[in-house]
């Protein structure tokens, strides 16, 4: 057996075993290397719910859960200062109580996700994560009314990502409402026909970037969370919702651009790419792999009712293209920058030279498209069935910003997070109302 499967013992029945160890993936390790306390990693999930939970079972459920993915009871192992490769150190039980509950406040929202963006749980005390739970005001900032119960998810990307964790709290949910909270079969698509060539502008020149808003004094992130209409599409049409957002957020940014003055240049979004299976067999960890989406200038000015159609159309072709090639996770790159030839502080110096290098040829931003939340998250009769799940990614520079989308209940949760030494809270209202009338134009008119 592995010490996954038997953890180690405390002596009373026979010696404890050293913890077992696995090496960081390539994703991690470039994590690890570019920490930085300004503007910390974190990955935040809010998920709503109609009604109360139970402290004391809320507790023992996601502890049980923890449990059930072994793979997350991690912490990053000692070593000496030579050593060639990071290592987890898989623990048989949670080191700290990562289930908290903060006192009644009016603004409780707006500071359960201060928290969520402020700061990463630490590495050395497994696991890497903690739940916050908030009991909503419908008086404070944000969205949804009435009273009931949030769950601030706050994760450190370094060890894992949202949809590993939304596994875990599917499972959490289950133990605590006893009610199945299997994944739904993911939507059936036409298999795509072979294509032999796809009209992709040329990467060699760097891509724009956001331009300045109104920067904030404060360093770190800030985040707006807004509920929308998922997009109607005809049926049939050769693109999907992901392309729709996916144009939504270029023709957002171009327009930004062009309103503080920047020259057009083409724009390049990083899209995750996450094939894991949903069920509890589900690898915990960073399971992603990044592509990078072009569109040229020309293709985002003047855009109106008639060009539109073609624009979505050229997008498809791209994200099916890019998703199916075999790549890894960071590229060929970045497996080369983590083999384990030198000590990891060697690795780590050179690798944040060239990010600091490759800063101009950094996308654009990111769009990150969770895509119709998989698990019914019911907890049971008291608390209910989540009404709205958000997400939000890192937003360091240079991108200084990203899109996060998720789709609950029929309503699109669209989460815009940006650096704010490039955009205020402001800027960020700005963005999402953008946002909402891009979105609104790439639907055609229903029948």
């Amino acid at each position: 057996m592995t010490a996954v499967e038997h953890p180690a013992r405390d002596g009373t029945d026979g010696p404890a075993r050293r913890p077992r160890r696995i090496p960081f993936p390539v994703v991690d390790e470039v994590a690890r290397h570019c920490l930085q306390e300004e503007e910390p990693e974190t990955v935040h999930i809010e998920v709503h719910l109609p009604g109360r939970l139970d402290p004391a079972r809320l507790r023992t459920a996601f502890t049980q859960a923890l449990h059930r993915h072994p793979r997350i009871l991690m912490r990053e192992a000692e070593g000496p200062w030579y050593r060639r490769r990071y290592e987890w150190e898989l623990t048989p039980d949670p080191d700290v109580d990562v289930v908290s509950f903060p006192p009644p406040d009016r603004d409780a929202l707006k500071h359960a996700r201060d928290r969520a963006l402020g700061a990463a749980p630490p590495l050395t005390a497994s696991p890497p994560i903690r739940l916050e739970v908030v009991d909503e005001d419908a008086t404070s900032p944000g969205t949804g009314t009435g009273t009931g119960t949030v769950l601030f998810l706050t994760i450190n990307h370094t060890a894992l990502d949202g949809p590993a964790c939304l596994r875990v709290l599917a499972t959490a949910a289950e133990l605590y409402g006893g009610r199945d909270n299997s994944p739904s079969a993911p939507p059936v698509r036409t298999p795509d026909a072979p294509q032999e060539q796809v009209d992709t502008p040329s990467t060699w020149t760097p891509p724009a970037r956001v331009a300045h808003g109104t920067p904030e004094p404060s360093p770190g992130n800030g985040v707006l969370v807004t509920e929308l209409s998922v997009p109607h599409r005809p049926k049939g049409a050769p693109y999907t919702v992901n392309d729709q957002l996916m144009v939504t957020t270029a023709l957002m940014i171009a327009h930004w651009n062009r309103e503080h003055g920047a020259r057009p240049r083409p724009l390049r979004i990083t899209m995750p790419v996450d094939d894991r299976p949903r069920g509890t067999d589900m690898p915990i960890g960073n399971g992603t792999r990044l592509v990078e989406v072009p569109f040229a200038a020309a293709e985002l000015t003047s855009v109106d009712r008639n060009s539109l159609p073609d624009l979505l159309r050229r997008t498809a072709d791209r994200t099916r293209a890019l998703k199916s090639l075999p790549r890894p996770q960071l590229g060929h790159g970045a497996a080369l920058l983590t083999a384990p030839v030198v000590p990891v502080p060697w690795r780590a110096a050179l690798t944040r030279g060239l990010r600091r290098a490759a800063a101009p040829w950094t996308s654009t931003t990111l769009l990150s498209n969770i895509g119709r939340i998989p698990y019914a998250l019911d907890f049971g009769a008291t608390a209910g069935r989540a009404r709205a799940v958000w997400f939000s990614a890192p937003a360091r520079m240079p991108r200084g910003l990203t899109v996060t989308t998720a789709s609950t209940a029929g309503r699109l949760h669209l989460a815009l997070r940006w650096s704010r030494t490039l955009l205020s809270h402001g800027d960020g209202a700005h963005l999402r109302d953008l946002f909402e009338h891009y979105l609104h134009a790439t639907q055609e008119p229903r029948p």
